[in-house]
């Protein structure tokens, strides 16, 4: 039996949401910046360790707040199926300060509705990793506080450059799979290059 897994990808304005999406799916990137003005829908799939696992990607605009409740998830276009999402990414810039405080914000108020962030899946990622010498602050000390105090998943990619993007997905998924999805947890393993099938063998 398919599993669907759906993921909820937010981030502010210009930090590479969609660009990392197209990257994963696509193999695609543009150097042209086209602002995310509504929700869209990815529908890939992939195969973790002989696993299929249909994925539901949501591309959220940016939204001044995580909904707190169904109606207000409703009453806002950009919002609809955030909320049920059973898993997130929260992408920032990591030359931006502006953009990681965002997602501290967006983490902060997913754990006030959805619970723990040992029990919800949320994966944070630094994209522009190419831009490294502009980061704000040195990966280590992002990566530990990510990690041991808000208990998420951290990764840094480059959607530019298709650098850690597949990475992050398989994180995400493991993530979700540790934490009850499916079995415990697996040890994931890239098996075959991205295909535009629309079909990642992890």
């Amino acid at each position: 039996m398919v599993e669907t897994l759906s993921i909820a990808v937010i981030g502010a304005p210009g930090v590479g949401k969609t660009s990392i999406i197209r990257q994963f799916i696509y193999n695609d990137f543009s150097e042209a910046y086209t602002p995310t003005r509504s929700r869209y829908v990815y529908r890939p799939s992939v195969i973790l360790n002989g696993n299929m696992y249909e994925l539901k990607v949501l591309d959220v605009p940016p939204i001044s707040s995580f909904p707190a409740s169904a109606s207000q998830e409703w009453l806002d276009l950009r919002c609809r199926g955030v909320r049920n999402a059973n898993a997130y990414i929260l992408v920032y810039d990591i030359c931006c300060v502006e953009s990681f405080e965002y997602v501290k914000m967006i983490r902060q108020q997913i754990v006030e509705n959805e619970g723990s962030s040992s029990e919800v899946p949320i994966l944070v990622v630094g994209n522009k990793r190419d831009l490294q010498r502009q980061r704000f602050m040195p990966r280590r000390a992002v990566s530990v506080l990510v990690k041991k105090t808000w208990k998420c998943g951290y990764v840094e990619c480059s959607a530019k450059f298709n650098w850690h993007v597949v990475l992050l997905f398989k994180e995400l998924l493991g993530i979700a799979v540790a934490r009850g999805m499916r079995q415990n947890h697996t040890s994931t393993r890239l098996q075959g290059a991205l295909q535009r099938n629309r079909c990642t063998v992890m």
